[in-house]
């Protein structure tokens, strides 16, 4: 069950470090058609200058998200594989519908275990062994005397 987890999460991370990558692509795409388009429209070489100085800032502020994001993503990674849970607590990481760390989040709603009740929802049901099945109710039987 651990070894699953872990898989999943490793997956997650993988998943949401390919979407960083993409995105910091796409605004690196962006900074670079922003400056061609700037060079085109300026004459004076202080203005292109200045086109592909704000074309380096974005790609390497770009740059810099990438790398935060792929280094919460591990942080998210490794807090999941650190939370233990145990079937008593509920969701991992909640204690009785409180979060483990003593602290609410206000607006937030908190999730209870489910399954805690016992028996079936339908008590006609409950008491009946033949509900259900496939085998005929002997009153249905005509050849079947009694």
């Amino acid at each position: 069950m651990q070894a699953a987890k872990n898989a999943m999460e490793l997956v997650k991370e993988k998943a949401a470090n390919v979407g960083a990558s993409a995105t910091a692509g796409m605004e690196k795409t962006k900074a670079t058609v922003n400056e061609k388009v700037e060079k085109m429209s300026v004459q004076h070489p202080a203005e292109k200058q200045m086109a592909e100085h704000k074309k380096e800032v974005r790609i390497q502020e770009a740059e810099a998200a990438k790398q935060q994001a792929m280094e919460h993503n591990s942080a998210v990674r490794e807090h999941a594989r650190s939370t233990h849970y145990h079937p008593s607590q509920g969701p991992a990481g909640i204690r009785h519908g409180r979060p483990i760390g003593g602290h609410e989040e206000e607006g937030v709603a908190h999730a209870h275990p489910v399954g805690l009740q016992t028996g079936t929802a339908r008590a006609s049901v409950a008491y009946n062994p033949w509900a259900g099945s496939d085998f005929p109710d002997e009153h249905d039987n005509p050849r079947r005397s009694f």
